[in-house]
C-alpha cells in the first residue's frame, strides 16, 4: 500500500500547478472576503476528490492491466484510494482551518470556537461524498462514472421531493416545520454523530468497492 500512496502523491506533483491555483483562490477568498468558512469547504472537497482523478489515471490506456502485475492485491488498491482521499481531505481541512483561525484572530471577525464548529461540519460531508463517489468511479470508470454520479444525485433529489409531497398531501405532515422544531441539540454532539455515521458509510462503501474491483477484468 505504501507504494500505491507514493504513486498517487507523484501524480499530485504532476498536477502541482492546478493545486497552486486552487490554494491561491481559497486564500484569496479567505483573506479578501467576508465568508471565512466557504474556503474551508471549497479546498477540503477539491483536495479529497482528487482520488477520483487518480483512479482515472490508473485506468488510462488500460493501465490497470499493468498495475496489477505488481505485487498488490485489489483489496489493498481500493483501501489505498480511500486512505489517500482521507489524507488529502483531512490534511487540507486541517491546514485551511488553521489559516482561517489566524485570519479571524487578525480581523477579529468571529470567535475561534464558532469557526471550529462550523469548520467541523465539513468533515462528515467530505466523508459522505467519498463514500458515495468512489464506488461509482471504480465501477463505471471516468466518463460513465460522472454520468452515473449525476444521475444518482438527480434521483436522490427527485426522491426527496416525492417524500415531501407525499408527507404533505397524504399524511398532512410539514417536514420543514418538524425540522425547525426539533429539540435543540449541542452542536458538538451533532458533529460527532455525523462523523460516526459517515465513517460507517465509508466502511460500507469500501466493502462495495472491493467487491466491484474483485469482479473487474483487465
Amino acid at each position: 500500500m505504501k507504494g500505491l500512496l507514493v504513486k498517487d502523491f507523484e501524480l499530485v506533483k504532476v498536477q502541482k500547478n492546478f493545486f497552486i491555483i486552487i490554494i491561491i483562490v481559497a486564500l484569496g477568498i479567505l483573506i479578501l472576503g467576508d465568508n471565512v468558512t466557504m474556503p474551508i469547504g471549497f479546498l477540503t472537497f477539491i483536495m479529497s476528490l482528487f482520488t477520483l482523478s487518480t483512479i482515472s489515471y490508473d485506468e488510462f490506456d488500460n493501465g490497470n492491466a499493468f498495475l496489477f502485475t505488481l505485487p498488490i492485491t485489489r483489496q489493498s488498491y481500493v483501501l489505498e484510494k480511500y486512505g489517500f482521499g482521507l489524507i488529502l481531505g483531512v490534511g487540507a481541512w486541517f491546514c485551511i482551518t488553521a489559516v482561517s483561525m489566524i485570519v479571524i484572530l487578525i480581523k477579529q471577525s468571529m470567535l475561534p470556537m464558532d469557526l471550529l464548529m462550523m469548520s467541523c461540519m465539513f468533515l462528515p460531508f467530505t466523508l459522505f461524498l467519498q463514500a458515495f463517489m468512489i464506488p461509482f468511479q471504480i465501477e463505471f470508470g471516468s466518463e460513465k462514472g460522472r454520468i452515473a454520479i449525476l444521475g444518482m444525485f438527480g434521483l436522490i433529489f427527485i426522491v426527496g421531493i416525492l417524500i415531501k409531497q407525499v408527507a404533505e398531501s397524504i399524511f398532512h405532515i410539514d417536514l420543514l416545520y418538524l425540522l425547525d422544531h426539533l429539540p435543540q441539540l449541542d452542536m458538538s454532539i451533532i458533529i460527532v454523530s455525523m462523523i460516526f455515521i459517515a465513517m460507517i458509510l465509508l466502511w460500507i462503501s469500501s466493502r462495495i468497492s472491493i467487491a466491484v474491483m474483485n469482479k473487474k477484468e483487465f
